[in-house]
């Protein structure tokens, strides 16, 4: 359809609004009517937003709608129809279309709809139509609250998003040709809000007390009003210009002139061209061509300072995602006087009397999530402005009081760090993120700027308020590492030189005001955070080098060991009691860390810490009772030694230290870092340490980049420049990180520059840094090479104190290595030459399995491969990775695969067998993933090994424990668990009960059955210990989830794991108890097997009759009374297990309604119980009862 005709439909609605004659406008009939159907043809345009053009291209709000409001402002139906339809016309392009189009044929929709707003821009810029609004909204502020109605809040609303949409609208460069003092389009807008009081309503919602649910729409048609003012010229007006602008001036005006005088000179110079082909011929001597000789020139001298050999040479193209960052921010313009002047006073206005009220209320929007996406943007915008209008006109701080303080720099410090977060994740939308970024940057430069204008205030209180101020800001880390962060994390693709320029200007203001701070104190205490890392590799290293080699080392150390544990056995030493044998964080079920256990002690018993090893028993033995692993609990002292002494000769199998790479390393480290514990200490300050980190290639780079526009940048800009750079080369002696031939090519452009003599300071700082250059390159030849690269501080060290002192220190700063002898040497060269023409291994892992000197890693020896010339790089020997070098299955691998599965199904271990015959090796998932595919087996369960079960016997480890103490093999420990996994997996396939095994196995030495029924006389043990610890409500909720699931299976006839769900905060506390934990493990309930199960599961091979007893093993015998009259099951029915079972076993529900009133009735019920409670004792069921029912409703 073509956009510029209008629609049928469309053209007969318009039609019937009415018509214009002369000023006066006459409605139809039906006027209003037409009005909705305009709005309910707008809700129904397609992506093109064709009705919205096509009513612009008529020019509807400007022939009608415009003089309807003027006309007939009486008429409250038709006003309020119009005012909506305006709202919907005039609302932002990029609302429209979502986001800026990249199709050619949206972005002219896109573009024809901004023209069209432009259009109604210069529309609503009268007198008469602001009047209008401003008197209706007059109208509606004036009724009280409780008569305002519904229609009312709504008109109020569209009016402040109908200024808003209209203040939105950009200026069109192209038709807005105006100078500076000239009224442009925005201006004439802003001066009939003026005329027409609409500003003064503005200040009245700002600052209103019942008006504050349009803070943020007032916030942000504010800062639309002063989008194109500069708050320093704007405090400026009408004033007389001071001694420092006026000297300003003259800088800039004495740099135009020094720039005209240079061509002119420039000019004379040039000889004319008259005989352009006879003007000579030159050797440039110094620059060589292409062969040896030097340079033939063809033109006249004055054109060979500008030689160069990139002269005729096509630019290179620079793709779309590595151009830097273009500046938002257009050329600065300034209103027209009149404009200017009512703005000032506006300012003045708001800030005396709305300020501090209307940002507190924006804040409180901002913190409760009551606001829009990104409307806290609007309230840094405005803190930025207003506090630098305060700062340049009559500073009062007591004005802006409200956004200074520390809250505020916590705030803005978190906004930056999320929005830069937010930079790097969202690419697409990185330039509007960037753009918030700068907002946020601005707003930390004011607030800093204010706290330094209330340093030079006359008031003390103001004063002491600032020192407060930067106490605080000084003290905390995150304040002190901003910056450097920021520097680090610059990237020109993404944010423009404005960023950076602000960026250089604030951390020049923070490093003047801290060291000021520092100066006039002798010490300065500040935060320091630190992260506590687990090296896990270096603790597994540091345990397995505890290991002796020989024999007659344990039967020397045993003597004096055994002393020291017959004196803690006796209890003349002390025990250390904060002693865990297992790692409640770790991923590895806790039975399944009895081996880890084992091997700690034997680890104390090595390292001569006895007290340590025999606490770990005890503390081993009471979290796995089972078996009497640890020894039991009635071992006698000597009898407790004696174990100790198995444990200490045994040959325990210990796990293998992973050999990884730096880069898994790092990741790890990455990946813990937000895990970590942080630990807040304080330190001393020293400002000089704190520059140093300013001294970095990165932070320098961002700088040079700033440097190379020192033409286009103000004095002071390049001030803050070349202050950083000079603090880096003159106060901390690292001139050499200036070093750098791109720097030495921006020095040679400034001392070339005909008008370099306006820039004295950027003048003089070059000259010392090439000077310094040369006085080194006479004693270090290879600092000419050094002007290649980008240099750290340790080769800055190198380049100026000699390359041998970073070689002489490499043992004291970095870790120590091993170093290599000579016979070792040699012994390295002969592996290497008989492993590496062996095809298929890899020659790293058989030099390592023949070495003699086991300590050593594979990085090690790649990397004296390297040094020895055998090698070129460490990385000709990659890590072997397994199942990724065959991908592809040919024909015959396929036929291959088939034969062995069909010999080997019948097997017991059928994938197994299949992975050792075939003939190309793949992973056990490839195989899987085939089988499925060719159809084969339909169900990978039916590759599961096959175990069977027999009577275990015990290992040669076995013979060093008597069986006494029933110490079993740890290699059989581990076996038995495995095993146990693979039977688990086919519970839900299994739902026999009393052939199988328990899922917890108690491990036994001296007994070769595979099950031990749980002793009752245990479980009543550990019942009554807990019910005297105050755990008489999980232990009932227990009982009842055993029963609950015993009349589920005898109802279903089938089983699977039925996972225990604490619901109460208590019962949650009691799953964690370590004796709670114990009961369980005693009953049977297993625990959650990886870190995919978060609960505890009663097994699916428990019968009902199994379940039934055990829950009888743990009744309270105190409560037998009261359970009779409350049975468990009744109390406790919201925390049963969740188990599939029948509708009809939930009909003991809660009553329904308000909380109060069923704890009142609870309360009511225990106070009726409470004289029997009184004689039979203490009745805490009822009081756990009240709370599980206050907890669920919560």
């Amino acid at each position: 359809m073509d956009l510029y005709m209008m629609n049928c439909e469309l053209l007969a609605t318009c039609s019937a609004l009415g018509f214009l004659e002369g000023d006066v406008y006459h409605k139809e009939p039906d006027c209003l009517e037409s009005v909705k159907d305009l709005i309910r043809y707008l809700r129904h345009e397609d992506e093109t937003r064709d009705i919205r053009q096509q009513l612009g291209a008529a020019q509807i709000l400007q022939n009608d709608l415009l003089p309807i409001i003027i006309q007939y402002p009486e008429d409250k139906q038709l006003f309020d129809a119009v005012i909506r339809l305006m709202v919907n016309l005039t609302q932002p392009a990029l609302v429209c279309f979502g986001k800026l189009p990249q199709d050619v044929s949206f972005r002219h929709h896109f573009l024809q709809t901004v023209s069209y707003l432009q259009a109604y821009k210069e529309a609503f810029a009268s007198e008469k139509v602001f009047g209008v609004l401003s008197e209706k909204l007059y109208d509606l502020l004036q009724l009280e609250w409780e008569q305002r109605q519904e229609e009312d809040n709504l008109l109020i609303e569209r009016i402040l998003l109908l200024v808003r949409n209209v203040l939105h609208v950009p200026a069109d460069p192209d038709e807005e040709k105006n100078i500076d003092d000239d009224a442009n389009i925005h201006d004439r807008v802003l001066w009939a809000m003026h005329i027409s009081g609409m500003d003064d309503l503005l200040k009245f919602l700002a600052s209103s007390q019942s008006e504050q649910q349009w803070s943020l729409h007032v916030l942000e048609i504010i800062s639309l009003m002063f989008r194109d003012q500069n708050p320093e010229q704007l405090a400026s007006t009408g004033q007389t210009r001071s001694a420092k602008e006026r000297g300003t001036e003259m800088a800039e005006l004495e740099v135009l002139r020094q720039k005209e005088l240079a061509e002119k000179k420039g000019r004379v110079l040039q000889r004319s061209s008259r005989h352009s082909k006879f003007g000579g011929c030159y050797i440039i001597q110094g620059l060589k061509s292409i062969g040896d000789r030097d340079v033939v020139l063809h033109k006249g001298l004055h054109n060979a300072k500008d030689y160069t050999h990139d002269l005729g040479k096509e630019v290179r193209r620079v793709p779309k995602r590595q151009q830097r960052a273009r500046d938002s921010e257009g050329a600065p313009r300034r209103s027209a006087l009149s404009v200017r002047v009512f703005l000032k006073e506006f300012c003045t206005d708001f800030l005396e009397n709305c300020y501090n009220r209307l940002m507190y209320l924006v804040k409180d929007h901002l913190i409760r999530e009551k606001a829009q996406q990104h409307d806290e943007t609007y309230y840094l915008w405005a803190m930025a402005f207003f506090m630098a209008f305060s700062r340049a006109s009559s500073f009062h701080p007591q004005l802006v009081s409200e956004t200074v303080g520390v809250r505020t720099f916590h705030f803005i410090e978190q906004s930056l760090t999320n929005y830069y977060e937010m930079m790097l994740m969202d690419k697409k939308e990185a330039t509007s993120w960037s753009r918030r970024m700068h907002l946020a940057l601005k707003a930390y430069q004011e607030l800093l700027m204010t706290v330094h204008e209330m340093d030079h205030s006359q008031e003390e209180a103001v004063r002491n308020s600032s020192h407060i101020l930067k106490n605080n800001i000084f003290y905390v880390m995150e304040y002190r590492e901003l910056f450097l962060t920021l520097f680090r994390k610059f990237d020109e693709r993404k944010q423009p030189r404005s960023f950076l320029r602000d960026l250089v200007e604030t951390t020049h203001l923070f490093l003047k005001m801290l060291e000021k701070f520092c100066k006039g104190r002798n010490s300065v205490m500040v935060q320091s955070k630190k992260v506590k890392r687990r090296k896990k590799l270096q603790a597994c290293a540091a345990t397995s080098s505890l290991r002796p080699q020989t024999p007659e080392e344990l039967d020397e150390m045993w003597p004096k060991l055994a002393e020291n544990l017959s004196k803690c056995t006796a209890g003349s030493e002390p025990l250390p009691e904060d002693v865990v044998p297992f790692d409640a964080a770790s991923e590895v079920p806790l039975e399944e860390q009895r081996a880890d256990a084992m091997v700690r002690i034997q680890d104390s018993l090595l390292a001569g810490q006895a007290p340590e090893a025999l606490s770990l028993l005890h503390s081993a033995r009471e979290v796995w009772p089972e078996g009497d692993v640890f020894g039991s609990s009635s071992l006698a002292p000597d009898e407790e030694v004696e174990l100790l002494k198995h444990i200490f000769f045994a040959n325990l199998p210990r796990p293998a230290v992973p050999d990884e790479t730096e880069e898994a390393a790092e990741e790890e480290e990455i990946a813990e870092e937000e895990l970590a514990p942080v630990r807040v200490s304080e330190k001393e300050f020293s400002f000089l340490d704190y520059a140093k980190r300013f001294a970095s290639a990165n932070v320098v780079k961002a700088y040079i980049l700033l440097f190379k526009n020192y033409q286009q940048n103000s004095s002071h800009t390049n001030h803050c420049v070349v202050k950083m750079l000079h603090r880096i080369a003159y106060d901390l002696k690292m001139e050499a990180l200036l070093f750098q031939l791109s720097v030495f090519c921006l020095f040679n452009r400034l001392l070339s520059d005909a008008a370099s003599g306006a820039y004295k300071e950027l003048v003089t700082f070059a000259k010392y840094i090439v000077g310094k250059f040369f006085a080194l390159a006479s004693t270090n030849k290879k600092a000419y090479v050094e002007l290649l690269f980008w240099k750290s501080s340790a080769a800055v060290r190198e380049m100026t104190e000699g390359y041998s002192t970073s070689q002489e220190g490499e043992g004291l700063n970095s870790r120590k290595a091993y170093q290599w002898t000579e016979a070792e040497e040699e012994e390295l060269q002969e592996l290497y030459y008989k492993y590496k023409e062996v095809e298929g291994e890899d020659v790293l892992s058989n030099i390592l399995a023949h070495l003699r000197n086991n300590n050593r890693t594979r990085k090690e020896v790649a990397k004296q491969l390297v040094r020895l010339g055998l090698a070129s790089s460490t990385r000709d020997f990659p890590h072997e990775r397994k199942g990724t070098r065959i991908v592809l299955w040919t024909q015959d691998q396929e036929l291959e695969l088939q034969r062995l599965f069909e010999e080997f199904q019948g097997t017991d271990d059928p994938l197994g067998n299949v992975m050792r015959h075939i003939t190309a090796k793949r992973s056990k998932a490839r195989i899987i993933e085939k089988l499925l595919s060719m159809g084969l087996v339909s169900d990978r369960k039916e590759l599961y090994k096959k175990r069977k079960r027999k009577a275990g016997c015990l290992d040669a480890n076995n013979s060093m424990f008597p069986k006494d103490f029933g110490v079993p093999d740890l290699d059989d420990v581990n076996d038995d668990e495995e095993e146990r996994d693979d039977l688990d997996s086919e519970d839900e396939e299994e739902p026999a009960w009393g052939d199988s095994d328990m899922p917890n196995r108690l491990l036994d030495g001296r007994a070769n059955k595979r099950e031990t029924v749980p002793s009752d006389k245990d479980s009543q043990e550990l019942t009554r210990s807990l019910q005297q610890e105050g755990l008489s409500g999980p232990l009932l909720w227990l009982q009842s989830c055993l029963n609950r699931t015993a009349d589920d299976r005898e109802e279903d006839g089938c089983a699977q794991p039925v996972p225990l769900v604490p619901l109460s905060e208590e019962n949650e506390d009691a799953m964690e108890h370590k004796g709670f934990q114990k009961l369980l493990w005693n009953v049977g309930i297993r625990a959650p097997a990886n870190e995919q199960e978060s609960f505890w599961r009663i097994p699916a091979k428990l019968s009902p009759e199994q379940l039934r007893k055990r829950a009888a093993s743990i009744a309270l015998q105190e409560l037998a009374d009261e359970n009779k009259e409350h049975p468990a099951e009744e109390v406790l029915e919201t925390e049963g297990p969740r188990s599939l079972r029948p509708e009809k076993e939930e009909s003991v529900q809660l009553p329904l309604g308000p909380k109060r009133t069923r704890l009142i009735c609870n309360d009511e019920h225990e106070s009726d119980s409470q004289g029997s409670s009184e004689e039979d004792g203490p009745r805490p069921a009822g009081k756990r009862k009240c709370l599980r029912i206050e907890e669920e409703e919560d």
